[in-house]
């Protein structure tokens, strides 16, 4: 009878299967490298993803400006109209502006010089230093019906009057009116001026030479 001890090699067979083999250590490498592409790729991904979003975002914004744009553009014509027609009414203001302190003005002044009760347009404090100097004071009670005027020419701002008065103090008088006037300087009596049918009429006729400011 013969007798085989199997112990030995049954521990032995034991040991070789808990050992693992280098294909299973190899697997496990590849395994882990796998897991670590993954994890990365995951990563990788979700920054895409985050800077897809903001891009997306300034694309929106983007879109919005050109929308405005577009509407500006679109509403172009209609603010050019409109400036235009802010332009023509300021130069329209502007002209009447200047016909209010030009050629009208002077003819308003000359009216109201020869108007009852009313007088030259001139400062307050100029009033008193006129009316304190003899040479240049005006009569304020003065009948301005002895005088009118037949003719009013103006060149370059320089007028040329003609007209008629009961006697040589009411052409005095309407001088130094237009004297003290803001509106006109340098006032002269043009001389030798004769008119037939004034002399019958018993009235003095003159002529003045003046500058108008305006």
């Amino acid at each position: 009878m013969i007798r085989v001890n199997l112990l030995p090699q049954k521990k032995k067979a034991e040991r070789i299967a808990l050992e693992p083999s280098t294909s299973q250590r190899w697997l496990l490498v590849v395994l882990g490298i796998l897991l670590l592409q993954i994890i990365g790729l995951v990563l990788f991904h979700q920054t895409k993803v985050g800077e897809l979003e903001a891009e997306e975002r300034k694309n929106a914004e983007l879109t919005g400006q050109i929308g405005t744009i577009r509407q500006l553009v679109t509403q172009h014509e209609q603010v050019k109209k409109e400036l235009e027609g802010l332009r023509a009414r300021e130069q329209a203001i502007a002209k009447l502006e200047a016909a209010r302190t030009g050629p009208t003005a002077a003819l308003l002044e000359l009216s109201q010089l020869l108007t009852p009760g009313k007088g030259p347009t001139v400062d307050a404090d100029m009033i008193s230093k006129i009316q304190k100097d003899p040479l240049r004071a005006y009569n304020t009670g003065w009948d301005t019906r002895r005088v009118w005027l037949v003719s009013f020419k103006e060149t370059n701002r320089t007028v040329q009057v003609e007209g008629l008065a009961r006697d040589s103090q009411d052409v005095s008088e309407l001088a130094l009116r237009l004297r003290a006037s803001s509106y006109f300087y340098d006032v002269r009596l043009l001389p030798g001026r004769k008119d037939a049918g004034a002399k019958d009429a018993g009235m003095v006729a003159f002529g003045m030479e003046l500058k108008v400011r305006y």
